[in-house]
């Protein structure tokens, strides 16, 4: 499946304002953001694979939708990363010095 994340963006959003959360304090956002890889990384200890996958989805649309208040397309910025990080060089998993 491949997904429309600049469309992903704009439903986060909008569901967002919907249900009254915040939709332009980023600072709050990041913090939610690291409550969830946090909950993520507990689901992980605790080898709960069900609910692992859920954890993985929250982080997700928090991104997506700080994304989508930057103004960004988290999609775009992705694939723009993998082309860097492609193209680096690493020895014993550290990045080498240009």
């Amino acid at each position: 499946m491949i997904l429309d994340t600049k469309k992903l963006q704009k439903e986060i959003i909008q569901n967002k304002k919907e249900h009254g959360f915040n939709t332009t304090d980023i600072k709050f956002e990041l913090l939610l953001l690291y409550g969830e890889v946090n909950e993520l990384f507990q689901a992980w200890l605790k080898d709960d694979d069900q609910n692992i996958g859920e954890e993985l989805a929250d982080v997700a649309i928090f991104l997506l939708g700080i994304a989508e208040i930057l103004d960004k397309d988290l999609g775009v910025e992705i694939i723009e990363k993998m082309k860097v990080n492609k193209n680096r060089i690493y020895r014993n998993g550290k990045k080498v010095n240009d």
